[in-house]
C-alpha cells in the first residue's frame, strides 16, 4: 500500500485518473439524439449539441456536435489531480506535442496532441472513474412459489451507471501505447500482438479506460456503459431492438477484460457497449500485463463476432 493516500491516490505515479468527457461531431443531431435516448442515457439537449449524462449521476461523460461532417471524435478530455499541473506543464513541454484548444472546447486545461494528431485535454476535475471494482445491483428477493423473472411487459428501462471506457482505431497500437504511457501516466494492462491494447490508470480504474485497436487510420470504436446485471445486458439488447437498433453482436462474456457484453450498432455504424462486471486494478496493484494469442482474445462465449465488429468506417476529418 505504500504510495498511497487515504483518497486512493498512487502518489508514486503521475497519470491521468479518469476519462473526464468525450466529444464527437455528427451530421444530424436528431438520429445521436434518439440513439442515445434509446440506449437509456440522459440526454440533455442544447442548441446544435448534446450533453450525455447517466441518470443520477451529476457528471457529463459526453458531447455529440452536430457538425455537418461524418462521425468523428473531436479531442478527449481526462481528468488530472490539481497538485499534477506543473508536472503535466512540464512533460507536454518535453514532449513537443503541445496544441492550441480544440475549437468545439471551452478552451480550459492543458491541451497536446497524441500521435495520431487527436486532441487531449487534461483538465483538473474529480474523480469520475471508481475507487473499487463496481458492484451489481441487488435484486429483490423473490417470494416462494413466486417466479423470478418478470413478465416482459414489466422489465424496466435499462439505465447505464456511468461510462466505462472508450476504444478507439489506431495505425500503430504500440506507438500510442508509449504515448499513454510516458505522457498520460496510464499503465498497459492486457494486449494482443501489435493488433490491440487496453490501458488502465494508475490510480485505481477498471481493467481499461481506454483501449487501442489496429486501423489504416484513427476512428472511434465504441463507447462502453457500465449497467447492475448480466440481466441488464440482455435487457438492453432487447430495449434497443425494439426501438429499432436491432444490427449488434452478443450477449457474451469478454477474455480481456471479463465483462459480459452487448454492443449495439449506431447510426454511423460504429458501436455502444452495454457492459457488467469488468474487472479492476486497484491503485495499489502492479498489475502484470499479458500478450494473449487473437485467437483466445476476443470472448470466452457468445455467437459469432459480427463481420464488421472491426472495420473502422470513421472518415479521417479535417483538423
Amino acid at each position: 500500500m505504500a504510495g498511497i493516500n487515504q483518497a486512493g491516490r498512487r502518489r508514486d505515479a503521475l497519470g491521468v485518473h479518469s476519462i473526464n468527457h468525450f466529444v464527437i461531431g455528427v451530421p444530424k443531431l436528431d438520429e445521436a439524439e434518439r440513439f442515445y435516448t434509446a440506449f437509456g442515457l440522459d440526454v440533455r439537449r442544447n442548441g446544435e449539441r448534446l450533453q450525455l449524462r447517466t441518470f443520477g449521476h451529476p457528471h457529463c461523460w459526453g458531447t455529440v456536435i452536430a457538425d455537418g461532417a461524418p462521425k468523428h471524435l473531436h479531442y478527449v478530455s481526462y481528468g488530472i489531480y490539481p497538485e499534477d499541473v506543473e508536472a503535466f506543464t512540464q512533460r507536454i513541454a518535453r514532449s513537443d506535442l503541445g496544441c492550441k484548444p480544440h475549437p468545439s472546447s471551452d478552451g480550459s486545461g492543458l491541451w497536446l496532441k497524441d500521435v495520431d494528431n487527436v486532441r487531449i485535454q487534461l483538465v483538473v476535475a474529480p474523480k469520475v472513474m471508481p475507487d473499487v471494482k463496481s458492484v451489481a445491483n441487488v435484486a429483490a428477493p423473490c417470494p416462494p412459489g413466486k417466479g423470478a423473472a418478470p413478465a416482459r411487459s414489466r422489465v424496466a428501462p435499462v439505465r447505464p451507471r456511468r461510462l466505462s471506457h472508450i476504444l478507439r482505431f489506431t495505425p500503430d497500437v504500440a506507438r500510442m501505447v508509449a504515448f499513454c504511457r510516458d505522457v498520460l501516466g496510464m499503465r498497459l494492462s492486457d494486449g494482443s500482438a501489435d493488433i490491440i491494447a487496453f490501458m488502465h490508470g494508475a490510480h485505481g480504474s477498471d481493467h481499461h479506460l481506454v483501449a487501442f485497436a489496429k486501423s489504416d487510420r484513427p476512428g472511434l470504436h465504441h463507447t462502453s456503459w457500465d449497467v447492475g446485471s448480466l440481466d441488464e445486458v440482455g435487457c438492453g439488447a432487447e430495449q434497443m431492438r425494439a426501438q429499432g437498433f436491432a444490427d449488434g453482436w452478443g450477449v457474451g462474456r469478454h477474455v480481456i477484460g471479463s465483462n459480459y457484453f452487448y454492443y449495439v450498432r449506431d447510426p454511423w455504424k460504429s458501436w455502444a457497449e452495454y457492459s457488467f462486471d469488468i474487472d479492476y486494478i486497484p491503485a495499489e496493484v502492479d498489475w502484470s500485463p499479458a500478450d494473449h494469442p487473437i485467437e483466445d482474445s476476443v470472448y470466452v462465449w457468445g455467437p459469432p463476432m459480427h463481420p464488421e465488429f472491426i472495420t473502422n468506417f470513421e472518415a479521417a476529418a479535417a483538423d
